[in-house]
């Protein structure tokens, strides 16, 4: 459970899309072009951060303009990382000059609603020191993370391609699990195996 510590206020959390991600394991294809509900993916998670009711900044590549084009309709910031393969360049881009609580949220994850994002974000202000990790329904950890504003520095610092997973492991007694329904905290599609075999579990 997470508890609250005291009358202090809490910016509101802005929403973090990662989207730069090269897609190299897709064969050619990308995945956050790929078609979900008459929808590109990116389009799809960068509107369900927007209904969410937060800020939202997505992290694009630097050569990227189908998936800038797809972001024209929606009212979200666009930062480009400097590496669009490191995932730490696109935490280092996509917490540039912010000062308060930020929601991580990785752009290649169908499952994760509007809902679960505002429950998140919601949840910021009941508890400003904790880090706020989803997870699955039987608890094992997944994506998206709040962070609180006090590690926005260290976020800045990350390097490589591990993302905050260092930030993590050092701050975890922090951590506080929100189970999400089902598994959705954890699926995420970098296949075309991946997307196969997640399209063949979903409604007609």
């Amino acid at each position: 459970m997470i508890h609250g510590c005291g009358p202090e206020t809490v910016p509101a959390p802005t929403i973090v899309l990662l989207a730069a991600g090269s897609s190299s394991r897709m064969r050619g294809r990308d995945k956050l072009m790929e078609d979900v509900g008459g929808l590109p993916l990116i389009r799809l998670m960068a509107g369900r951060a927007v209904k969410a009711g937060a800020p939202v900044r997505v992290v694009l590549g630097p050569v990227q303009p189908l998936r800038r084009a797809a972001l024209d309709v929606l009212a979200v910031e666009i930062v480009e990382a400097e590496d669009a393969d490191g995932m730490a360049a696109s935490i280092r881009a996509g917490v540039n000059g912010l000062s308060g609580p930020v929601l991580l949220a990785l752009a290649d994850m169908p499952e994760i609603t509007a809902n679960d994002l505002y429950l998140m974000v919601s949840l910021a202000a009941q508890s400003p020191k904790a880090i706020l990790r989803a997870a699955t329904k039987d608890g094992t950890p997944g994506h998206p993370v709040l962070f609180p504003a006090d590690l926005l520095p260290d976020l800045a610092r990350l390097t490589g391609d591990t993302g905050a997973k260092s930030i993590l492991t050092r701050e975890a007694a922090r951590v506080h699990l929100l189970p999400l329904a089902d598994d959705r905290a954890v699926v995420d599609l970098d296949t075309p195996e991946a997307w196969a075999a997640w399209r063949a579990t979903r409604p007609a």
